[in-house]
């Protein structure tokens, strides 16, 4: 276990923003990590739990508090089960995955991050979400101050929400387990039209695996999705806002103020329709790149991402973001919420 103090976070995070930790603990065993806790908890200090800091925006003014940083390591695979240490790599473990031939995350692929991050986000793209494969979270419960596994039926899981998130300060993921499939070299269905349209197949027609998987890598990488430490674009938390998720009565207010403009639209469950994120900011004016000039804009390759430009604090990407959703708000009556994790500040 390593402990610094007055530790720099911005080298942790995708966006390389944030001020500094009082003291910052790198936990390498599942031991190490609930020690950390229940030192923290019994002390009654602050804790700030950071995998692969790719869904956070940290202050400037740092955190006053321990900063566990997960960095335990474990691929464990039997049959069509696999079990992954919350430090590891996503990636890495997609990528893994697909070398084995199992289905089941491969659409997944190029997610920044570590896997214990992933049921806490219900992590999802291109219509595969980690719901889908998880089958058990085992976690320190700071409640009853022992380790617990919860079922995937337990994590009540959503979209881009989940037990862990409606409680963020309850749970330390340690584990997570899901079920891959074995489909003789196949992917799982394909269900994302952009994705479809890509492989050249209906959606619903499976193809070989290896081509889903890197077809995805190809998308994400042409939208700044995929880190590069050369590129600015991928200097982000990957898509800053989820997609809107709105009411019968919501839908019609949004629909009157659309002046024949056609949005997307996806069934959300009874009484609930799904709308782009990326569409709405795009027809509110926000284009790719916006903000040229300033240390953070749009990136130039999707709306979606805000990013640091080199030398921009988190209040520039703050300023931006507000920016954006006021603008949304204003244009189309729809308040968009924001997806990384604010720490120390808010929108």
């Amino acid at each position: 276990m390593l402990v610094d103090n007055d530790a720099p976070l911005a080298p942790l995070t995708t966006l390389r923003l944030g001020g500094p930790a009082r003291r910052l603990v790198t936990a390498v065993t599942d031991a190490e990590v609930v020690e950390t806790v229940r030192a923290a908890d019994a002390a009654g200090e602050p804790l700030l739990v950071i995998g692969g800091g790719s869904n956070l925006v940290i202050g400037d003014a740092g955190f006053d508090g321990t900063v566990l940083r997960i960095a335990t390591e474990g691929f464990v695979l039997d049959g069509t089960l696999l079990e992954l240490a919350a430090g590891e790599v996503w990636t890495d473990a997609v990528a893994r995955a697909v070398d084995e031939g199992l289905a089941g995350i491969e659409f997944l692929a190029g997610i920044p991050g570590s896997a214990g991050a992933t049921p806490v986000q219900n992590v999802g793209a291109y219509g595969q979400e980690v719901a889908e494969t998880i089958t058990e979270v085992v976690a320190y419960d700071r409640l009853l101050r022992e380790t617990v596994t919860l079922t995937g039926e337990d994590c009540a899981f959503s979209y881009r929400h989940s037990r862990f998130k409606a409680d963020p300060d309850r749970y330390v993921v340690l584990r997570v387990r899901f079920r891959l499939a074995d489909e003789d070299g196949m992917s799982s269905p394909v269900k994302y039209a952009e994705v479809a349209r890509t492989l050249g197949v209906e959606a619903g027609q499976r193809v070989e695996l290896r081509t889903a998987y890197e077809t995805v890598l190809k998308l994400r990488a042409g939208k700044g999705m995929v880190l590069d430490p050369e590129d600015h674009d991928t200097w982000s938390a990957g898509s800053f806002f989820t997609n809107p998720v709105l009411t019968d009565d919501q839908y019609a207010a949004f629909l009157r103020r659309l002046d024949g403009l056609a949005a997307p639209a996806y069934p959300a469950g009874e009484g609930r329709t799904k709308t782009s994120a990326a569409w709405l900011i795009d027809n509110a004016g926000f284009r790719k790149g916006h903000g040229t000039g300033r240390p953070a804009t749009l990136s130039t390759k999707h709306t979606l991402a805000l990013t640091n430009r080199g030398g921009a604090t988190t209040e520039d990407l703050l300023a931006l973001a507000r920016e954006v959703r006021d603008g949304v708000r204003a244009a189309f009556g729809v308040e968009l919420v924001n997806e990384p994790v604010m720490v120390g500040v808010t929108l």
